[in-house]
């Protein structure tokens, strides 16, 4: 009768543990769910707050980013005929006309790497003009430099305060992002921007929108390398071989100024362009 009574009260003991258990999983279960649910809402919340509408239209925040297929024998890249179709709707610059032997320089300008005043100095004496995309803090901590590109007649563009993905945050930080440096610049030197290169080169149909709305032209590019990178330097072989081979009519050539290797061939890439009968212009003289 011990017996039964004792296997009687583990049994019991066992049904109430399962017991406790059931509970347990269901309430982590439950927990999860409304985890999961209130990121589902969180992301959704983004999203609506990245989804505006024009004339009653929705306009995509689809994240584009900026790629090239190149080509052989210095014909123009394909860059896309959907994502050039929408830059060209917002009046967008990528590639100039197939039938201009016209090229343009543009440079991203993150940061100073101790390469600007050698690259200023070559441009100067080969007599040719470009356009420096630069952010906040270049302005902030290389002035005297942004001061010679104006006073040495380059274009200094609009690459952002804090170099932000523009697809992925609102209109209303879009226009802090740009307006902010683009203040900046104009109290220090009286210097109106107005072309853009967007962040990482990432644009959408939203963020083009936007941005044409203050003001500004979008500018991509037609012709670019893994030039960013400063632990891929020491390849100026490389470098001139990607530029030379690849220009084309019409090119938009994009070169970091943190490379040193850029730095370096720099003179010898200009004078080699011009020999393969290019000639380089400036953005706002731009033949699309």
């Amino acid at each position: 009768m011990d017996f039964n009574n004792n296997y009687i009260e583990k049994c019991n003991g066992g049904i109430e543990m399962l017991q406790r258990k059931k509970i347990a999983l269901s309430i982590s279960t439950i927990t999860l769910v409304i985890v999961l649910m209130c990121s589902i809402v969180k992301h959704n919340d983004v999203n609506a707050k990245l989804t505006v509408s024009k004339n009653g239209v929705e306009l995509s925040n689809k994240k584009i980013c900026w790629g090239i297929k190149r080509a052989t024998d210095h014909q123009q890249p394909d860059v896309g005929t959907a994502n050039k179709q929408l830059l060209d709707e917002y009046n967008g610059i990528c590639m100039g006309k197939n039938d201009s032997k016209k090229v343009y320089l543009t440079f991203d300008s993150g940061y100073e790497a101790g390469y600007m005043e050698k690259i200023l100095e070559t441009l100067k004496q080969n007599n040719v003009k470009a356009c420096f995309f630069i952010t906040g803090h270049y302005l902030n901590t290389q002035p005297e430099l942004v001061k010679r590109m104006i006073d040495e007649g380059h274009i200094v563009g609009n690459h952002t305060v804090n170099h932000k993905s523009m697809p992925e945050i609102n209109n209303e930080t879009i226009k802090k992002e740009v307006m902010d440096l683009h203040e900046a610049v104009f109290d220090k030197f009286g210097y109106e921007m107005k072309y853009i290169r967007p962040p990482k080169g990432e644009v959408s149909e939203r963020t083009l929108d936007y941005t044409n709305s203050l003001g500004y032209r979008t500018v991509m590019w037609s012709m670019a390398y893994d030039d960013w990178d400063e632990n891929k330097q020491g390849r100026e072989d490389y470098g001139k071989s990607k530029v030379l081979e690849n220009v084309h009519n019409g090119a938009v050539i994009l070169l970091h100024s943190n490379s040193k290797d850029n730095c370096n061939i720099l003179n010898d890439v200009i004078k080699e362009i011009r020999n393969m009968g290019y000639e380089f212009d400036t953005l706002d003289n731009f033949e699309g």
